[in-house]
């Protein structure tokens, strides 16, 4: 009889090795590189193939702007432009890295709460502009110190540390906190302060600043600001009349911003609207006093008291009244618009039209 063949196990991991493995270093293909040296002479880079890969000599020079911000181990995005150089190591572009990389690398740097340094230009509107790696981007004034809030051209021309507040490619947006640095605050920490401050709440707060557009404060280490708009119910032509740098004041969390953890803030509304009782207080046809504040085209405005004015319009006007700023005057209230908070007034005449008698 025929001798039975001994069907023999097969072994899965066996069978496994016995396959064709897809090559990892393939030109074109892009991949994770991990950096396993790095200086300006040159990177090498582990690929997955039987030697490490280097950066080709054309981008060798462009990798000095990024020494500061990467070091060994970091694994970033490559493409093979070459499986087998004369010296029989793979060669890498780092193209799409330099062209997203330092984006990636400030989204790094904000996740990781980590500083960086950058280059500052001139104070604008909208802060100290600064550059980072060819990036532009800015220092709002709030953002800065003590020592430069008050005289931010200082800044110009200097290299300093700063941490990230906001980063976004996509808008061509970077914000930095040079405060943030220098104190070292922590966004985490920040974040737990901005949390347990209440909207509608009154809190304590240091004016950091004055703009044209409002005061700069500090609220339990939160930045807020109080807009010319909420600073009193009147008209408020300059914030520097109603507080100083360094000064404690009473204000109220009108909103909370939880995008860059900052307050809006209000010092009129710890007082009371003057219009919420102002048909009460100023019915029709009853005579008031009040002073001439300010005079515009369509007419001469008159203030009754502290966020309330009225408006003696050019049409009710002759052209021969002798009306000057800050004359006391009598005038009648005409009519009232508590939604838009317009009140029209009538100058007294010497024969009283029909509608006084």
């Amino acid at each position: 009889m025929p001798k039975k063949t001994e069907k023999r196990a097969v072994n899965p991991m066996e069978a496994l090795l016995k396959l064709k493995r897809p090559a990892l270093v393939k030109k074109g293909r892009e991949i994770d590189a991990t950096i396993v040296t790095l200086s300006k002479k040159g990177v090498t880079f582990d690929v997955g193939g039987k030697a490490y890969a280097v950066l080709g000599e054309l981008e060798v020079k462009e990798i000095s702007t990024y020494l500061p911000y990467l070091k060994i181990g970091d694994v970033v995005r490559a493409k093979i432009i070459s499986e087998e150089s004369k010296n029989g190591f793979p060669v890498v572009s780092l193209q799409k890295f330099f062209e997203k990389g330092k984006w990636e690398i400030l989204a790094q740097k904000k996740e990781k709460e980590e500083e960086i340094e950058v280059v500052c230009g001139e104070y604008g509107k909208g802060g100290v502009f600064i550059d980072f790696m060819g990036i532009r981007g800015v220092i709002p004034k709030i953002q800065l110190t003590d020592t430069f809030i008050n005289n931010p051209e200082k800044l110009s021309g200097q290299k300093i540390k700063v941490k990230i507040l906001e980063v976004d490619k996509i808008k061509n947006r970077l914000v930095v906190s040079q405060k943030a640095s220098a104190l070292h605050i922590s966004q985490k920490e920040l974040k737990q302060k901005f949390d347990a401050i209440k909207e509608g709440g009154t809190y304590k707060a240091k004016v950091l600043g004055v703009s044209e557009f409002g005061v700069f404060c500090e609220v339990e280490g939160v930045e807020g600001l109080i807009h010319i708009s909420e600073i009193s119910w009147e008209k408020v032509s300059s914030a520097e009349s109603f507080v100083r740098p360094g000064e404690m004041i009473n204000v109220m969390v009108v909103e909370k911003n939880p995008t860059d953890l900052k307050l809006n803030l209000s010092l009129k509304r710890l007082t009371p609207d003057p219009w919420e009782k102002v048909e009460e207080k100023y019915p029709k046809d009853r005579e008031v006093e009040g002073e001439v504040v300010r005079r515009e085209k369509y007419g001469f405005f008159v203030r009754l008291e502290p966020g309330v004015e009225g408006l003696i319009h050019v049409s009710k006007l002759t052209g021969k009244e002798d009306i000057k700023i800050g004359q006391k005057l009598k005038t009648f209230i005409e009519r009232i618009n508590k939604k838009d908070r317009r009140m029209s007034l009538l100058l007294p005449q010497m024969e009283k039209p029909v509608m006084y008698r």
